[in-house]
């Protein structure tokens, strides 16, 4: 292990659940607080909740850590902790250097200043000199593929536009530690093969990488050691390939049917999810001509904007092939308060084997909830002596005869 960077010593983090923090900014909240109060309405006692319980580990300079687990295991909060957003309750975290940190699209953007100006914002923040940044700025433009659109405001700018810049940001910019949370699911495979590129490349030049994903084979690639949150607590660490084995193994189990822990403070929940045929009947087991739905169930407490809901479907390996939003079908949006029903086609054309489903909502600009391993499901059949192929079109060709005769024989 090279000279420590990253060292946690016995961190936890508590939140209390149901406490009022800040003064809002929301004028009917407000005025419903105040209203409560006026009539005498008790407030609910707050709860405690450890997102992290007891975390210690070290990281050296020029390595690559993965951290993997369940939704709500606490990688989020371990990255916040790493990256001084947060501080934990117990415990300490020392890090040595300048941090460059992607958590969420967008991260540390001011929407009204443009492309170039957040650059420069960031680079300061990192404390880099104007002269720095104007140094890798080509490189940054070049690798986000931006140059259009530099000069104007993020405001306008799309989901993958806030990524590309985003992270061209954050590994162009020389942090001695990259951290990296699961906001490269929003890119696509092209954007993504690039990242994890950029990542082994920073590596390799001796800086630190903290890199979170739901996809073990980027996370096998490019993390020699990972450690596995459960929960909040560290299950396992160390080899990629025996702690993924393992937890790949725990996670796995046909599973028609999953159901999330409400959360009364969340503004948006996905609350359950099922595999069901035609009649709305929960299916663990598909054959190959069976049409099927992943059903997602969201309860909207208070609305969000331009929210919205995907189902996802991959092989036990990570192969995607299926990655659908609500928005994809021109829905308007899970805007009104109250319970939703979406249902996702899962069409009859895999090929026998076991499949994982998983589900994320959020926003262009803010994931909620993501999870890509709610449930799984197998498909019987016949794999027609061709194992390797992924997907089966049936009679999906159309023959001609190129040298018909034109006319009667002579």
């Amino acid at each position: 292990m090279g000279t420590p960077v990253i060292e946690l010593d016995g961190v936890s983090k508590r939140y209390r659940l149901g406490e009022h923090h800040g003064s809002g900014t929301d004028l009917r909240e407000t005025i419903a607080r105040m209203a409560g109060r006026l009539r005498g309405r008790p407030r609910a006692a707050p709860r405690e909740f450890w997102s992290l319980r007891d975390i210690s580990f070290t990281v050296g300079e020029g390595e690559a850590i993965g951290i993997i687990g369940a939704n709500g295991a606490g990688k989020s909060t371990l990255l916040k902790i790493v990256s001084n957003i947060t501080t934990p309750t117990k415990g300490r975290c020392r890090t040595r250097g300048r941090i460059g940190s992607l958590l969420e699209v967008g991260t540390g953007f001011h929407g009204e200043l443009t492309g170039l100006e957040n650059t420069y914002l960031n680079g300061a923040i990192l404390g880099m000199t104007r002269r720095d940044v104007t140094r890798r700025l080509d490189e940054i433009i070049e690798f986000a593929g931006l140059a259009e659109f530099i000069d104007t405001p993020v405001k306008r700018y799309s989901s993958g536009m806030y990524l590309r810049l985003g992270f061209s940001i954050a590994a162009h910019l020389e942090a001695d530690i990259l951290v990296v949370d699961e906001v490269l699911a929003v890119g696509d495979a092209e954007f993504q093969r690039r990242c994890l590129g950029k990542m082994s490349e920073v590596e390799q030049s001796g800086r630190t990488v903290l890199f979170v994903s739901h996809n073990m084979d980027a996370m096998a690639r490019l993390c020699p050691n990972v450690i596995w949150l459960d929960k909040g607590s560290m299950r396992a660490s160390g080899p990629a390939v025996d702690v993924i084995a393992e937890y790949t193994r725990t996670s796995a189990g046909p599973a028609s049917m999953f159901s999330f822990e409400l959360d009364p403070s969340a503004a948006a929940q996905i609350t359950a999810v099922a595999l069901v045929d035609a009649h709305g009947q929960p299916q663990a087991v598909l054959n190959t001509w069976s049409e099927a739905w992943i059903q997602i169930d969201v309860v909207v407490n208070d609305p969000v904007p331009g929210l919205d809901a995907s189902g996802i479907v991959r092989t036990k390996g990570g192969v995607g092939l299926l990655h659908e939003g609500l928005s994809d079908s021109g829905q308007a949006g899970l805007f009104a308060r109250g319970r939703h029903r979406w249902r996702c086609p899962v069409p009859p054309h895999f090929t026998p084997g076991e499949y994982v489903v998983g589900v994320w909502l959020g926003t262009a600009f803010e994931t909620l909830q993501f999870d890509d391993n709610v449930l799984t499901f197998s498909i019987d059949g016949d794999d027609g002596g061709r194992p390797e192929r992924l997907l089966r079109f049936g009679n999906c060709w159309d023959l001609e005869r190129l040298d018909a005769d034109s006319g009667d024989d002579d």
